[in-house]
């Protein structure tokens, strides 16, 4: 299990380097910004990810991994709105600077709380 563990953890991991890569890209992109599918799998592959890693952290006592659930009830509404934001303005040819500027500065804040919250 601490193997299947790992690798979850590893796509976790990914799917926060394509959500926030995605977003980095269109942030310098100018003017006109909108919600690619990098962002949109990313926080997909993040909201699967850290379920699974959550119930297996919780459930399985051989992994020995002290789960705290306000911490990850946190996380998963954060990623909860980001993935509607995402999903809603996936098709849109651009979205507001506002719109825009939360989905990356709500997916660098769950980074933040699951780095320093402890």
């Amino acid at each position: 299990m601490d193997a299947l563990y790992k690798a979850l953890l590893v796509l976790h991991f990914v799917g926060m380097a394509s959500l926030i890569g995605g977003w980095l890209v269109q942030l310098t992109a100018g003017t006109e910004r909108y919600v690619n599918l990098a962002m949109v799998h990313g926080v997909l592959t993040q909201l699967v990810t850290g379920v699974l890693l959550a119930g297996l952290a919780e459930g399985v006592e051989s992994l020995d991994r002290n789960v705290d659930r306000a911490k990850i009830g946190v996380k998963l509404v954060v990623t909860l709105i980001v993935a509607l934001l995402c999903w809603v303005n996936r098709r849109r040819l651009t979205v507001p600077n506002g719109l825009f500027l939360l989905l990356g500065l709500l997916a660098i804040g769950n980074v933040v709380v699951a780095v320093f919250w402890t």
